[in-house]
């Protein structure tokens, strides 16, 4: 019983998290209420305050939970399996929508990524991005310290690994926003992560 409640929260935070940004991307973030997002996600407002302490926190979520699958599926890839592959699988798994995304994007690709851009300018969600953005980083390079025996409190290597893929998830996302033909962001986040365990060479 504990499994199948905890599943439901999980599956409540993910729809608030996912109604908060498709309000946002659509009206703005100041035309968004947090009752307006209950509405969506089809609880109360008093819901919402459980999981969330405002507006940004409940967008920056998304990152945070998305980060923190990527950890969870990469301490459950192959033991055997190289590093690298085992961190694009487990990449490619948490960035695939989850049941509270009926449709994404839900708008034409060009209204949908200027909305976005708008949104992740916000001065109000940064903070709780690079908050969300550090958790995940260093929940990330414990399971990759378990996987490669290394020690997070003593080694660089974990580290860097995370940074790295954190990095190419915003350099993915940002291609995605600012390219003009819609390009999955999945597909996009693989090519980077191949080009960064190839070391990065430069384009032939």
């Amino acid at each position: 019983m504990s499994g199948l409640r905890e599943r439901k929260k999980a599956e409540t935070r993910a729809a608030l998290s996912w109604a908060a940004i498709r309000l946002t991307v659509a009206r703005g973030y100041d035309a968004v209420l947090v009752e307006d997002i209950a509405h969506a996600a089809g609880v109360s407002p008093r819901t919402f305050n459980n999981y969330f302490a405002s507006k940004a926190e409940a967008i920056a979520a998304r990152h945070l939970d998305r980060s923190r699958r990527v950890a969870d599926a990469l301490r459950a890839r192959p033991a055997g399996e190289p590093l690298w592959t085992a961190i694009e699988a487990a990449v490619r798994s948490a960035w695939a929508p989850g049941p509270e995304v009926e449709q994404s994007p839900p708008a034409a690709h060009d209204e949908w990524a200027a909305g976005l851009r708008v949104m992740l300018a916000e001065p109000a969600l940064r903070g709780e991005m690079l908050r969300a953005g550090a958790i995940a980083e260093a929940e990330l390079a414990e399971a990759v310290a378990e996987r490669t025996g290394t020690d997070p409190a003593r080694d660089l290597y974990p580290h860097l690994v995370a940074g790295a893929v954190g990095v190419a998830a915003g350099a993915a996302t940002r291609h995605f926003l600012r390219a003009d033909r819609p390009e999955p962001v999945d597909r996009l986040l693989s090519e980077a992560l191949a080009q960064i365990a190839a070391g990065l060479p430069p384009p032939a």
